[in-house]
Order: C-alpha cells, then sequence, then structure tokens
C-alpha cells in the first residue's frame, strides 16, 4: 500500500514528519486527525494503541509511531540522498543524538504547559504549572543553543531530519510564550532559515487545511476510516 501519515492538528510534532516525507520524495497520504478528540475514539487507538500522532502506516501495512521511529525509518529510506547515514557512522550517532534530545529534554518541556492549558482548572495548579514549564522551557532552549553551536544546521552541514523535527516543536512557544526566542539568536536565526525551505512551507500549508501541490510525492487525503478499511480493521475488530 501506499504509506500513510496520520498527522495531528492543531500544530502536532507530526509536522516534523509531514517535511521529512517531502523531502523523501516518494509517494505518500496524509490523514488529518484533530487532537485530542479522534486520539481516543476506538478505531483510532485500535490503529495505534498509544492514542498519539503521529502514526505511519508503512508499505506492508504496519502501524510505526513515535516520531523518532518514524523519522528514523525515513532516514534509512534515503541514504542516497543524505537524509540519513550509515549506522554506526558518525553522521548516524550525530542525528540519533540530536532526535533523541529534541525528542525528550525539548518536547517534554512543553509538557507543564499543556497539562496547564488542557487539565489544570484550578488557578494555583494551573500558575504552579506555568511557572514550571517555563523554567524548563527556558531551560531547554539554553542546552539546545549550546548543542547547536556555530552550526548552521542541527542536522549537519544542510538542513535535514532533526531542523525539521526542531521546528515542529519550536513554535509550540510562540502558542504559549513562555520565552522570548530572540533570547536565543542561534536557535532564533534556525528557525528563521528553516521556515523559509519549501518541504516546511508545504508543510505549513497542509496544517492550514490547503492542499498544496508539494514535490511530487504527496498523493492526497485519506479518511481515518479509509485508513481503518485498507488495514482489514472495524470497529469491532481488534487491531
Amino acid at each position: 500500500m501506499t504509506p500513510v501519515l496520520l498527522y495531528g492538528v492543531p500544530e502536532g510534532c507530526s509536522f516534523g514528519s509531514i517535511v521529512a516525507l517531502e523531502w523523501l520524495g516518494q509517494p505518500y497520504r496524509l490523514c488529518r486527525i484533530h487532537m485530542p478528540e479522534e486520539t481516543q475514539t476506538d478505531l483510532y487507538t485500535r490503529i495505534a494503541p498509544v492514542g498519539e500522532t503521529p502514526v505511519l502506516i508503512t508499505e506492508d501495512g504496519r502501524a510505526l509511531t513515535e516520531s523518532m521511529a518514524i523519522l528514523n525509518h525515513v532516514a534509512a529510506h534515503g541514504l542516497q540522498m543524505g537524509l540519513g547515514h550509515r549506522q554506526g557512522s558518525p553522521g548516524f550517532d550525530a542525528l540519533n543524538r540530536t532526535l533523541a534530545f529534541l525528542n525528550t529534554t525539548f518536547f517534554a518541556a512543553y509538557g507543564p504547559l499543556w497539562f496547564a492549558l488542557e487539565h489544570a482548572q484550578d488557578p494555583e495548579t494551573h500558575a504552579a504549572l506555568r511557572r514550571f514549564g517555563e523554567t524548563q522551557v527556558r531551560a531547554a532552549h539554553l542546552k539546545l543553543e549550546a548543542l547547536l553551536g556555530d552550526a548552521a544546521w542541527l542536522s549537519g552541514e544542510r538542513i535535514g531530519l532533526a531542523d525539521a523535527y526542531f521546528a515542529a516543536i519550536a513554535r509550540w512557544n510562540d502558542f504559549h510564550k513562555v520565552v522570548d526566542r530572540s533570547d536565543f539568536p542561534k536557535l532564533q536565526a534556525l528557525y528563521e532559515r528553516v521556515q523559509q525551505d519549501p518541504a516546511v512551507r508545504f508543510a505549513h500549508e497542509i496544517e492550514a487545511g490547503r492542499e498544496p501541490s508539494g514535490a511530487g510525492g504527496f498523493r492526497g487525503h485519506v479518511s481515518l476510516e479509509d485508513v481503518a478499511a485498507e488495514l482489514g480493521l472495524t470497529a469491532a475488530e481488534p487491531a
């Protein structure tokens, strides 16, 4: 089957996986998932028991979850294009180190802020979570600024998968407004550079609900029900 990426809106970290698939240039489809409503449905959790986005349905019908796993899957299919590196090579290690940092420290820093927004009803609890989240986000930015150093890109000598994933998460600060990214000039410059990439602009258009032409691999949207049918699932059957 033609691979399908189940991506989350609004502002899911799956944004990075859309960018990666665009760079890969091989045929793929997209399935738009509204968070958190659709990720909690019976049909969705039969496809992805973790109840989160993104999910990549591979050519052989496997449901691959977690952004880091999906990005490494794309990297392995794009070795000749420079998207990935031979396992065990310095490039491979550097990419995985950076993806791991983004996937844990940088991503997780926003956890208290999302929880405060979606679940904290008590004003004191909400304020405490906001304060904790701000501390975590600021610390994560400081560490990532140091990790970037004087390099132009997190992925190496050119824009790559780590930069795409960074762009997906870094924009959350524009929503929560807990730090001023200009306090981190290297990250601010990186963020601005990433926004100029055609695949990044394509992903923004997709999230906005438009249907851009892209680089040629995109084969349109399918519904969650269509994905389930291709996998042979129904609402009454286990995954």
